[in-house]
């Protein structure tokens, strides 16, 4: 029995030493652990309120543009960009709020809207659309160097058939015929036959005298051959 005591009294004699050497350390470390773990709870709560917060606005933004009510629409973007910019629903929001706002002959304001989303933008896709949309109102009120810088940054791949294709509306406006050939026929070659959009481009090149052949391959093709 005595011989217990004492190996219960030396276990407890180099635990003490141990506390002693690495306590200070393993409370810090547990105490930086559980609040790493109490914060990152707390940011995803942040995050989930955020999320439906937003929501709710985009909801109220969709509302006001099914009915035509363009001051509510801009209203409720502009809420969405103040408290929520960054957010999925802000990005989708600047394209519907500018959809709404160019449908009633408020150019300003969609244009606005627009280069918020291609400025402030984190989604690559959604940029790419805002880039061709605003493009093609700067063409329409003939700003084409500003049309042409729009287009000028990188897009996802799936869209640059589309830029190309804007490019050609934008060189043609101004006069360029063969430069508008070539951009077309760059779109025609970059997308898929299976695109419908690409029988449209087609048709831009017949208008122009330059159908292209229909055993041309397109350039994704060619690159993969090489």
């Amino acid at each position: 029995m005595a011989t217990y005591d004492l190996e219960q009294q030396e276990q407890l004699d180099q635990f003490k030493h141990f506390w002693k050497q690495y306590g200070n350390l393993i409370t810090w470390v547990l105490t930086l652990a559980l609040g790493g773990y109490a914060a990152w709870t707390g940011y995803q709560y942040w995050q989930q309120k955020r999320a439906q917060a937003a929501g709710g606005l985009y909801e109220e933004l969709d509302r006001a543009a099914a009915s035509g009510n363009t001051d509510k629409a801009l209203q409720a973007f502009g809420d969405l960009k103040k408290d929520y910019a960054g957010t999925t629903f802000a990005e989708q929001g600047a394209l519907l709020a500018a959809k709404v706002a160019a449908d009633h002959q408020k150019a300003d304001q969609a244009k606005g809207v627009l280069a918020w989303e291609v400025e402030s933008g984190k989604n690559a896709n959604l940029i790419a659309i805002a880039r061709l949309r605003l493009a093609g109102m700067q063409m329409d009120a003939k700003a084409f160097a500003e049309a042409e810088k729009t287009l000028s940054a990188e897009v996802p791949a799936e869209f640059k058939p589309l830029v190309d294709d804007r490019r050609g509306d934008i060189l043609l406006a101004q006069g360029k015929k063969d430069d508008a050939v070539k951009a077309y026929q760059a779109a025609w070659q970059q997308m898929d036959a299976s695109v419908d959009y690409r029988r449209f481009i087609e048709g831009k090149l017949t208008a122009l005298g330059q159908s292209p052949a229909a055993d041309q391959p397109k350039a994704a093709d060619q690159a993969a051959s090489n």
